[in-house]
């Protein structure tokens, strides 16, 4: 009954960052995730809080390009 609930899952849960359009701007949302965490009139502002965030989680950012591609990603994880 648990494991229906999703309780007990062996699916490890993500902190990677992403960079997004949004609306007028672009918008830092955690992987996985439906809400954004942040919103942002620039680009370079978004990814400079995706890259705090992903310092603080050992995780990664990946920037998209307006048109929703990918256009890098950059690793924040302790090897």
């Amino acid at each position: 009954m648990l494991k229906a609930l999703g309780h007990g899952s062996t699916k490890k849960r993500t902190w990677h960052q992403h960079v997004v359009p949004y609306q007028e701007g672009w918008a830092v949302r955690r992987e996985g995730n439906k809400r954004i965490t942040s919103k942002h009139r620039k680009q370079s502002t978004a990814i400079r809080k995706a890259k705090t965030l992903a310092k603080r989680y050992n995780a990664d950012v990946i920037i998209h390009r307006a048109s929703g591609g990918i256009r890098e990603r950059m690793s924040y994880k302790d090897d």
